[in-house]
């Protein structure tokens, strides 16, 4: 059984078609999604998002922004979702060792250290989703 899925971010349209299974991260854990589902509204955490589809399975970066069930219905407006095959690899291990480089500046202040902790993080989400 499937339903209608659209995942937009600003920079387009990433997938609008029929959806076995999504696994998004919110901010309270991942959350799946079947056809079927109540309606459903969650904001959108940082991790692996994992779409099922009948023609296979895809996996993607996914950072921030809403998730939407309604009526069957699911929609993602996420900030950045970029598919797995796609993630320049060689720019997320670089965005990584900036943020450490920021992290490991003993005069950095906090608001640097947060923004160093978050490069951090999208990065690592990326290359964990890219298998690297």
């Amino acid at each position: 059984m499937t339903y209608h899925l659209q995942i937009v971010t600003p920079d387009g349209m990433y997938f609008d078609g029929q959806a076995v299974r999504l696994t998004v991260p919110t901010i309270d854990g991942q959350v799946g999604i079947l056809a079927r589902h109540i309606n459903y509204v969650t904001a959108l955490g940082m991790g692996k998002a994992k779409l099922v589809t009948e023609d296979g399975e895809r996996a993607a970066a996914c950072i921030g922004g809403m998730l939407a069930v309604t009526d069957g219905n699911v929609k993602v407006v996420a900030t950045t979702f970029e598919w797995a095959e796609d993630i320049d690899v060689e720019r997320a291990k670089a965005s990584l060792a900036r943020g450490e480089k920021m992290l490991a500046d003993p005069n950095a202040d906090e608001q640097t250290k947060q923004y160093a902790n978050a490069r951090i993080k999208r990065a690592k989400v990326r290359l964990s989703v890219a298998g690297k």
